[in-house]
C-alpha cells in the first residue's frame, strides 16, 4: 500500500507488521516519533498481544529487551546519540547472549557540543559490540530493512541495529510502499527461540566463561557475523521477490 508518511511513522508501521511481543520505549530525539507512533498502534489494539513498556532510561530499555528476548519474546527498542552510550553495557550483553533484538538508531551526533542533528558517531561507537548494523539510504529502505532485520536476527541469533539518518530520514515525508500483513507474515514466520528462560525447564543463559573458552565463544559470535554477510543478499532478494 502506498502512503505519504513521515519516515518514523513508516518505520513504526513496519515494526508493527513484524508482530513484536515486547516494545521497550524511552524517547530521545530524533527517534521519538517512532516509539510514539508504536504506542498509539499498541493502544489501538492492532498489536495485541504486545507489551509496550515505558522505561526510565535507555539502559533500562535495552535491559528489558534482553530479559524479554531471553524469555522467548520478539523484542524491539529504539534510541539515538547519547542514548546508545547510556545503554552500551547492555548492548554488549545482548550480542554476547545471542539475543535477536532489533533496534532502530535515529543517527544523531554525540556531544559535546550538544547537537541534535545527524551523523553516525552514535552507531559507529558500537561498531565492535557484536551487533549487525544495517544502514538505510531512504525511508523505503528503512521500512524494508526493519522487516528483514527480524528475519536475519532470528536466523543467526544476533541482534541487529537498523540505522537511519536523524531528521534527514526520521522526519522526512516520502511516498512509501508498506507491505500488507499477509506479505510480512509469509516472509517472517513466528519467532521460535532456540532456548528460553523457563522455570519449568531451567537453562543457564549467559554463564561465566573462563579464559580457556572465552576466545572460542567470541569466535563463534564472529562466525555468525560472517554468516550474516552471506545471508543478507538472499534475504533481501526473497523480500523483494
Amino acid at each position: 500500500m502506498l502512503k505519504q508518511v513521515e519516515g518514523s511513522v513508516g518505520v513504526a508501521e513496519a515494526i508493527a507488521l513484524c508482530r513484536p511481543e515486547v516494545i521497550c520505549a524511552y524517547p530521545i530525539t530524533p527517534q521519538t516519533h517512532i516509539v510514539e507512533s508504536l504506542s498509539q498502534i499498541v493502544k489501538s489494539g492492532r498489536l495485541a498481544p504486545c507489551e509496550f513498556i515505558n522505561v526510565e532510561s535507555e539502559f533500562a530499555a535495552m535491559s528489558v529487551a534482553i530479559g524479554a528476548s531471553a524469555a522467548g519474546a520478539r523484542a524491539y527498542t529504539a534510541t539515538a546519540s547519547q542514548g546508545i552510550l547510556y545503554m552500551a553495557e547492555a548492548i554488549y550483553n545482548a550480542s554476547g547472549l545471542g539475543l535477536p533484538i532489533v533496534m532502530t538508531i535515529g543517527n544523531r551526533s554525540i556531544g559535546a557540543p550538544i547537537n541534535i542533528w545527524n551523523d553516525h558517531t552514535d552507531s559507529m561507537s558500537m561498531r565492535d559490540a557484536g551487533w549487525i548494523q544495517l544502514y538505510a539510504e531512504t525511508n523505503q529502505e528503512a521500512i524494508d530493512l526493519h522487516i528483514q532485520a527480524f528475519r536475519l536476527a532470528e536466523a543467526i541469533s544476533l541482534p541487529v541495529m537498523v540505522c537511519m539518518d536523524g531528521f534527514i530520514l526520521t522526519h522526512a515525508y516520502e511516498r512509501l510502499d508498506i507491505p500488507s500483513q499477509a506479505q510480512v507474515d509469509s516472509f517472517l514466520p513466528k519467532y521460535e527461540p532456540r532456548q528460553v528462560l523457563d522455570p519449568n525447564e531451567p537453562v543457564t543463559i549467559g554463564a561465566m566463561v573462563g579464559p580457556e573458552a572465552f576466545t572460542e565463544v567470541r569466535y563463534l559470535a564472529h562466525h555468525r557475523q560472517m554468516q550474516a554477510l552471506e545471508m543478507i543478499p538472499g534475504i533481501s532478494s526473497e523480500f523483494h521477490s
